[in-house]
Protein backbone atom coordinates (compact mmCIF):
# COMPACT_ATOMS: atom_id res chain seq x y z
CA UNK A 1 0.00 0.00 0.00
CA UNK A 2 1.68 3.32 -1.38
CA UNK A 3 2.28 6.04 1.81
CA UNK A 4 3.79 8.54 0.66
CA UNK A 5 4.01 10.90 -2.34
CA UNK A 6 6.74 13.62 -2.59
CA UNK A 7 5.73 16.63 -3.82
CA UNK A 8 7.22 19.24 -5.30
CA UNK A 9 5.89 22.76 -4.69
CA UNK A 10 4.67 24.00 -8.15
CA UNK A 11 4.64 27.00 -9.82
CA UNK A 12 2.88 29.94 -8.02
CA UNK A 13 0.85 32.76 -9.36
CA UNK A 14 0.99 35.86 -6.48
CA UNK A 15 -1.61 38.86 -6.98
CA UNK A 16 -3.48 40.49 -4.68
CA UNK A 17 -7.10 39.37 -2.66
CA UNK A 18 -9.91 38.73 -4.68
CA UNK A 19 -12.60 40.98 -2.52
CA UNK A 20 -14.56 43.98 -3.39
CA UNK A 21 -14.65 47.03 -1.17
CA UNK A 22 -15.99 50.62 -1.49
CA UNK A 23 -12.71 52.34 -1.15
CA UNK A 24 -11.70 50.39 -3.90
CA UNK A 25 -12.81 52.32 -6.93
CA UNK A 26 -10.95 55.66 -5.61
CA UNK A 27 -7.65 53.63 -5.57
CA UNK A 28 -7.75 52.08 -8.91
CA UNK A 29 -7.83 55.84 -10.41
CA UNK A 30 -4.93 56.74 -8.09
CA UNK A 31 -3.35 53.76 -9.48
CA UNK A 32 -4.18 54.72 -13.35
CA UNK A 33 -3.07 58.00 -13.06
CA UNK A 34 0.64 56.58 -11.72
CA UNK A 35 0.30 54.57 -14.52
CA UNK A 36 -0.11 57.03 -17.02
CA UNK A 37 2.66 58.99 -15.53
CA UNK A 38 4.62 56.21 -16.18
CA UNK A 39 4.98 55.20 -12.37
CA UNK A 40 5.89 51.82 -12.50
CA UNK A 41 4.90 50.79 -8.93
CA UNK A 42 1.03 52.28 -10.50
CA UNK A 43 1.93 49.90 -13.32
CA UNK A 44 2.38 46.59 -11.59
CA UNK A 45 -0.60 47.60 -9.32
CA UNK A 46 -2.98 48.45 -12.02
CA UNK A 47 -1.64 45.01 -13.57
CA UNK A 48 -2.69 43.25 -10.91
CA UNK A 49 -6.39 44.49 -10.62
CA UNK A 50 -7.30 43.76 -14.10
CA UNK A 51 -5.46 39.86 -14.27
CA UNK A 52 -7.52 39.21 -10.72
CA UNK A 53 -10.43 41.81 -11.51
CA UNK A 54 -10.41 43.43 -8.43
CA UNK A 55 -13.05 46.06 -8.57
CA UNK A 56 -12.89 46.00 -12.55
CA UNK A 57 -14.25 44.06 -15.01
CA UNK A 58 -11.21 41.26 -15.00
CA UNK A 59 -9.06 41.92 -18.75
CA UNK A 60 -6.06 39.72 -18.81
CA UNK A 61 -4.33 41.96 -22.19
CA UNK A 62 -4.82 45.03 -20.22
CA UNK A 63 -3.01 43.19 -17.67
CA UNK A 64 -0.38 42.30 -19.85
CA UNK A 65 0.04 45.90 -21.20
CA UNK A 66 0.47 47.68 -17.55
CA UNK A 67 2.99 44.56 -16.63
CA UNK A 68 5.05 45.07 -19.63
CA UNK A 69 5.18 48.90 -19.36
CA UNK A 70 6.30 48.16 -15.81
CA UNK A 71 8.82 45.60 -16.67
CA UNK A 72 10.26 47.21 -19.24
CA UNK A 73 11.06 49.73 -16.70
CA UNK A 74 13.19 47.07 -14.62
CA UNK A 75 10.58 46.72 -12.13
CA UNK A 76 11.33 42.81 -10.77
CA UNK A 77 7.43 42.12 -9.43
CA UNK A 78 5.88 42.98 -12.51
CA UNK A 79 8.46 40.83 -14.41
CA UNK A 80 7.06 38.05 -12.59
CA UNK A 81 3.81 38.61 -13.59
CA UNK A 82 4.35 39.24 -16.39
CA UNK A 83 6.34 36.18 -16.98
CA UNK A 84 3.80 34.30 -14.99
CA UNK A 85 0.65 35.22 -17.34
CA UNK A 86 3.03 34.21 -20.89
CA UNK A 87 3.77 31.17 -18.99
CA UNK A 88 -0.20 30.42 -17.62
CA UNK A 89 -1.18 31.57 -21.19
CA UNK A 90 -3.48 34.19 -20.01
CA UNK A 91 -3.89 36.91 -22.01
CA UNK A 92 -1.07 35.37 -24.48
CA UNK A 93 -0.04 32.33 -26.38
CA UNK A 94 2.02 30.21 -23.61
CA UNK A 95 5.54 30.44 -24.59
CA UNK A 96 7.90 29.19 -21.73
CA UNK A 97 11.13 30.86 -23.49
CA UNK A 98 9.24 34.14 -23.44
CA UNK A 99 8.74 33.33 -19.92
CA UNK A 100 11.85 32.69 -18.88
CA UNK A 101 13.42 35.71 -20.49
CA UNK A 102 11.16 37.79 -17.32
CA UNK A 103 11.50 34.95 -14.88
CA UNK A 104 15.61 35.29 -15.35
CA UNK A 105 15.48 39.63 -15.27
CA UNK A 106 13.39 39.15 -12.14
CA UNK A 107 15.85 36.20 -10.93
CA UNK A 108 18.81 38.17 -11.53
CA UNK A 109 17.39 41.13 -9.39
CA UNK A 110 17.13 38.70 -6.27
CA UNK A 111 13.61 37.94 -6.75
CA UNK A 112 12.77 34.79 -5.40
CA UNK A 113 9.61 33.27 -6.82
CA UNK A 114 10.63 34.21 -10.30
CA UNK A 115 14.01 31.80 -9.08
CA UNK A 116 12.17 29.42 -8.09
CA UNK A 117 9.94 29.37 -10.89
CA UNK A 118 12.83 29.53 -13.42
CA UNK A 119 14.00 26.22 -11.36
CA UNK A 120 11.14 24.91 -12.47
CA UNK A 121 11.14 25.14 -15.64
CA UNK A 122 14.77 23.71 -15.80
CA UNK A 123 13.84 21.07 -13.88
CA UNK A 124 11.15 19.65 -15.99
CA UNK A 125 12.48 20.70 -19.37
CA UNK A 126 9.56 21.51 -21.34
CA UNK A 127 10.17 23.23 -24.27
CA UNK A 128 13.89 24.24 -23.04
CA UNK A 129 16.99 21.77 -22.39
CA UNK A 130 16.51 19.82 -19.44
CA UNK A 131 19.47 21.29 -17.14
CA UNK A 132 19.14 20.20 -13.36
CA UNK A 133 22.55 21.92 -12.57
CA UNK A 134 20.37 24.96 -13.38
CA UNK A 135 17.45 24.03 -11.45
CA UNK A 136 19.51 23.40 -8.39
CA UNK A 137 21.05 26.86 -8.60
CA UNK A 138 18.12 28.96 -8.95
CA UNK A 139 15.91 26.91 -6.26
CA UNK A 140 19.09 27.31 -4.23
CA UNK A 141 18.83 31.40 -4.73
CA UNK A 142 14.82 31.47 -3.57
CA UNK A 143 15.68 29.02 -0.38
CA UNK A 144 18.34 30.83 0.31
CA UNK A 145 15.90 34.25 0.54
CA UNK A 146 13.82 32.16 3.04
CA UNK A 147 11.11 31.26 0.42
CA UNK A 148 9.38 28.31 1.17
CA UNK A 149 8.61 26.78 -2.10
CA UNK A 150 12.28 27.01 -3.10
CA UNK A 151 13.41 25.40 0.53
CA UNK A 152 10.84 22.61 -0.77
CA UNK A 153 12.45 22.28 -4.22
CA UNK A 154 15.94 22.15 -3.01
CA UNK A 155 15.67 19.45 -0.42
CA UNK A 156 13.48 17.46 -3.38
CA UNK A 157 16.75 17.88 -5.33
CA UNK A 158 18.40 16.55 -2.59
CA UNK A 159 15.94 13.57 -1.64
CA UNK A 160 16.21 12.70 -5.37
CA UNK A 161 19.95 13.28 -6.15
CA UNK A 162 19.17 15.44 -8.86
CA UNK A 163 21.35 18.07 -9.86
CA UNK A 164 22.82 17.11 -6.57
CA UNK A 165 24.46 14.11 -4.79
CA UNK A 166 21.75 12.07 -2.92
CA UNK A 167 22.17 13.12 0.78
CA UNK A 168 19.23 12.91 2.70
CA UNK A 169 20.66 14.99 5.58
CA UNK A 170 20.61 18.15 3.26
CA UNK A 171 16.83 17.43 1.92
CA UNK A 172 16.00 16.43 6.03
CA UNK A 173 17.48 20.48 5.96
CA UNK A 174 15.46 22.39 3.60
CA UNK A 175 12.07 20.34 4.08
CA UNK A 176 12.71 21.52 7.93
CA UNK A 177 13.26 25.66 7.05
CA UNK A 178 10.02 25.18 4.79
CA UNK A 179 7.77 23.28 7.14
CA UNK A 180 8.45 25.94 9.74
CA UNK A 181 7.34 28.49 7.98
CA UNK A 182 4.06 26.89 7.31
CA UNK A 183 4.18 25.00 4.00
CA UNK A 184 1.96 22.12 4.05
CA UNK A 185 3.82 20.47 1.45
CA UNK A 186 6.87 20.80 3.12
CA UNK A 187 5.36 19.34 6.52
CA UNK A 188 4.40 16.31 5.11
CA UNK A 189 7.78 15.97 3.55
CA UNK A 190 9.74 16.70 6.76
CA UNK A 191 6.93 13.72 8.32
CA UNK A 192 8.14 11.33 5.59
CA UNK A 193 10.88 12.21 6.62
CA UNK A 194 11.18 11.41 10.23
CA UNK A 195 8.71 8.27 9.64
CA UNK A 196 11.56 6.35 7.79
CA UNK A 197 14.47 7.94 9.61
CA UNK A 198 15.75 9.51 6.32
CA UNK A 199 18.02 12.45 7.51
CA UNK A 200 17.33 11.89 11.13
CA UNK A 201 16.65 9.21 13.62
CA UNK A 202 13.32 7.79 12.78
CA UNK A 203 10.40 9.25 14.95
CA UNK A 204 6.94 8.00 14.70
CA UNK A 205 5.64 11.03 17.28
CA UNK A 206 7.64 14.12 14.97
CA UNK A 207 6.12 12.46 11.88
CA UNK A 208 2.75 12.30 13.54
CA UNK A 209 3.30 15.89 14.68
CA UNK A 210 4.18 17.22 11.07
CA UNK A 211 1.40 14.81 8.86
CA UNK A 212 -1.00 16.65 10.90
CA UNK A 213 -0.46 20.37 10.94
CA UNK A 214 -0.10 19.21 6.81
CA UNK A 215 -3.16 17.63 6.78
CA UNK A 216 -4.95 20.02 8.97
CA UNK A 217 -3.94 22.79 6.04
CA UNK A 218 -5.65 20.65 3.35
CA UNK A 219 -2.63 18.90 2.26
CA UNK A 220 -3.83 15.47 0.38
CA UNK A 221 -0.77 13.87 0.94
CA UNK A 222 -0.53 14.93 4.58
CA UNK A 223 -3.96 13.77 5.20
CA UNK A 224 -3.54 10.30 3.82
CA UNK A 225 0.14 9.87 5.73
CA UNK A 226 -1.90 10.79 8.75
CA UNK A 227 -4.50 8.10 8.02
CA UNK A 228 -1.59 5.37 7.80
CA UNK A 229 -0.33 6.06 10.75
CA UNK A 230 -3.94 5.66 12.66
CA UNK A 231 -4.48 2.49 10.92
CA UNK A 232 -0.89 0.90 11.64
CA UNK A 233 -0.45 2.72 15.23
CA UNK A 234 2.56 4.31 14.11
CA UNK A 235 3.05 7.38 16.87
CA UNK A 236 -0.59 6.81 17.60
CA UNK A 237 -2.84 4.53 19.15
CA UNK A 238 -4.25 2.62 16.39
CA UNK A 239 -7.36 4.23 15.34
CA UNK A 240 -9.37 3.19 12.21
CA UNK A 241 -12.16 5.98 12.82
CA UNK A 242 -9.29 8.59 12.60
CA UNK A 243 -7.75 6.76 9.80
CA UNK A 244 -10.71 6.53 7.85
CA UNK A 245 -11.27 10.15 8.66
CA UNK A 246 -8.49 10.91 7.46
CA UNK A 247 -8.39 9.33 4.11
CA UNK A 248 -11.70 10.29 2.97
CA UNK A 249 -10.54 13.67 3.47
CA UNK A 250 -7.44 12.98 1.31
CA UNK A 251 -9.95 10.33 -1.16
CA UNK A 252 -12.31 13.51 -1.85
CA UNK A 253 -9.32 15.49 -2.97
CA UNK A 254 -8.50 13.03 -5.31
CA UNK A 255 -5.75 11.33 -3.82
CA UNK A 256 -5.61 8.23 -5.20
CA UNK A 257 -3.36 7.01 -2.72
CA UNK A 258 -6.11 8.11 -0.33
CA UNK A 259 -8.59 6.92 -2.71
CA UNK A 260 -6.93 3.12 -2.22
CA UNK A 261 -6.78 3.33 1.34
CA UNK A 262 -10.38 4.06 1.80
CA UNK A 263 -11.57 1.46 -0.02
CA UNK A 264 -9.70 -0.78 1.98
CA UNK A 265 -10.80 0.22 5.34
CA UNK A 266 -14.12 -0.13 3.42
CA UNK A 267 -13.60 -4.12 2.20
CA UNK A 268 -12.48 -4.45 5.45
CA UNK A 269 -14.76 -3.15 7.72
CA UNK A 270 -12.45 -1.01 9.73
CA UNK A 271 -13.14 2.13 10.60
CA UNK A 272 -16.74 1.60 9.45
CA UNK A 273 -19.70 -0.83 8.17
CA UNK A 274 -18.01 -3.26 5.12
CA UNK A 275 -19.37 -1.87 2.28
CA UNK A 276 -17.90 -3.78 -0.94
CA UNK A 277 -19.82 -1.53 -3.17
CA UNK A 278 -18.03 1.49 -1.77
CA UNK A 279 -15.05 -0.03 -1.47
CA UNK A 280 -15.27 -0.47 -5.60
CA UNK A 281 -16.01 2.72 -6.10
CA UNK A 282 -12.80 3.83 -4.35
CA UNK A 283 -10.37 1.37 -5.87
CA UNK A 284 -12.08 2.11 -9.42
CA UNK A 285 -11.36 5.90 -8.50
CA UNK A 286 -8.15 5.36 -7.70
CA UNK A 287 -7.18 2.88 -10.45
CA UNK A 288 -8.80 5.24 -12.93
CA UNK A 289 -5.44 6.94 -11.96
CA UNK A 290 -2.92 4.45 -12.49
CA UNK A 291 -2.72 3.86 -8.65
CA UNK A 292 -1.46 -0.08 -9.48
CA UNK A 293 -2.43 -1.05 -5.82
CA UNK A 294 -6.13 -0.27 -6.23
CA UNK A 295 -5.87 -1.92 -9.69
CA UNK A 296 -4.81 -4.66 -8.06
CA UNK A 297 -7.71 -4.82 -5.13
CA UNK A 298 -10.09 -3.93 -8.11
CA UNK A 299 -8.84 -7.04 -9.92
CA UNK A 300 -9.25 -8.83 -6.62
CA UNK A 301 -12.98 -8.36 -5.97
CA UNK A 302 -13.96 -9.17 -9.63
CA UNK A 303 -11.82 -12.88 -8.95
CA UNK A 304 -13.51 -13.30 -5.71
CA UNK A 305 -16.99 -11.87 -7.05
CA UNK A 306 -16.73 -9.44 -4.09
CA UNK A 307 -19.60 -6.28 -4.59
CA UNK A 308 -19.63 -7.59 -7.97
CA UNK A 309 -20.43 -10.10 -10.32
CA UNK A 310 -17.47 -12.67 -10.50
CA UNK A 311 -15.53 -12.02 -14.02
CA UNK A 312 -12.58 -12.91 -14.52
CA UNK A 313 -11.81 -11.11 -17.36
CA UNK A 314 -12.26 -7.99 -15.58
CA UNK A 315 -9.99 -9.48 -12.53
CA UNK A 316 -7.14 -10.34 -15.60
CA UNK A 317 -7.31 -6.35 -16.89
CA UNK A 318 -7.06 -4.92 -13.48
CA UNK A 319 -4.14 -7.18 -12.47
CA UNK A 320 -2.33 -6.51 -15.43
CA UNK A 321 -2.70 -2.79 -15.32
CA UNK A 322 -1.25 -3.03 -11.94
CA UNK A 323 1.40 -6.07 -13.09
CA UNK A 324 3.13 -3.70 -16.07
CA UNK A 325 3.14 -0.80 -13.50
CA UNK A 326 5.75 -3.41 -11.00
CA UNK A 327 3.08 -4.22 -8.52
CA UNK A 328 4.29 -7.39 -6.98
CA UNK A 329 1.08 -8.33 -5.82
CA UNK A 330 -0.85 -8.18 -9.28
CA UNK A 331 2.34 -9.67 -10.82
CA UNK A 332 1.65 -12.65 -8.31
CA UNK A 333 -2.28 -12.41 -9.11
CA UNK A 334 -1.99 -12.38 -12.84
CA UNK A 335 1.07 -15.34 -12.47
CA UNK A 336 -2.23 -17.44 -10.81
CA UNK A 337 -4.73 -16.15 -13.59
CA UNK A 338 -2.15 -17.67 -15.98
CA UNK A 339 -1.31 -20.77 -14.02
CA UNK A 340 -4.88 -21.96 -13.87
CA UNK A 341 -6.37 -20.34 -16.98
CA UNK A 342 -8.98 -18.69 -15.17
CA UNK A 343 -10.29 -15.81 -18.20
CA UNK A 344 -7.03 -16.59 -19.89
CA UNK A 345 -5.57 -19.64 -21.77
CA UNK A 346 -3.37 -21.39 -19.27
CA UNK A 347 -0.05 -20.65 -19.92
CA UNK A 348 2.70 -21.54 -17.48
CA UNK A 349 5.56 -19.51 -19.26
CA UNK A 350 3.37 -16.45 -18.58
CA UNK A 351 2.65 -17.58 -15.05
CA UNK A 352 6.32 -17.78 -14.46
CA UNK A 353 7.50 -14.83 -16.44
CA UNK A 354 4.70 -13.12 -14.08
CA UNK A 355 5.81 -14.97 -10.62
CA UNK A 356 9.63 -13.93 -11.55
CA UNK A 357 8.50 -9.74 -11.72
CA UNK A 358 7.69 -10.38 -8.32
CA UNK A 359 10.38 -12.87 -6.90
CA UNK A 360 13.13 -10.38 -7.87
CA UNK A 361 11.35 -7.79 -5.65
CA UNK A 362 12.12 -9.78 -2.66
CA UNK A 363 8.45 -11.91 -2.68
CA UNK A 364 8.55 -14.55 -1.05
CA UNK A 365 5.32 -16.73 -2.67
CA UNK A 366 6.34 -15.53 -5.93
CA UNK A 367 9.76 -17.64 -5.34
CA UNK A 368 7.42 -20.13 -3.85
CA UNK A 369 5.53 -20.37 -6.59
CA UNK A 370 8.66 -20.48 -9.02
CA UNK A 371 9.85 -23.64 -7.23
CA UNK A 372 6.66 -25.21 -6.91
CA UNK A 373 6.46 -24.82 -10.64
CA UNK A 374 10.45 -25.96 -11.10
CA UNK A 375 11.12 -22.88 -12.75
CA UNK A 376 14.68 -22.30 -13.62
CA UNK A 377 15.85 -18.69 -11.41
Amino acid sequence: MRVFILLLASLGLFGCEGQRDSGKEPQINVYLDQARQGDPTGQLKLGILYEQGNGIVQDYKQAMYWYHKAAEQGNADAQFHLGAMIDEGKGVFKNRIEAMKWYRKAAEQGHAKSQNNLGTIYKEGQDVPQDYTQSVYWYRKAAEQGYAPGQNNLGSMYFEGTGVPQFDTQAFYWFRKAAEQGDAISQNDLGFMYHKGKGVSANDREAVYWYRKSAEQGNREGQNNLGFMYEKGKGVPVNDKEAVYWYRKSAEQGSGAGQTNLGFMYYLGRGAPQDYSKAKYWFSKAAEQEEATAQNNLGVMYYLGKGVPQDYTQALHWYRKGAEQGYAGAQINLGVMYEEGNGVTQDNRQAVHWYRKAAEQGYETAQRKLDKMGAIP
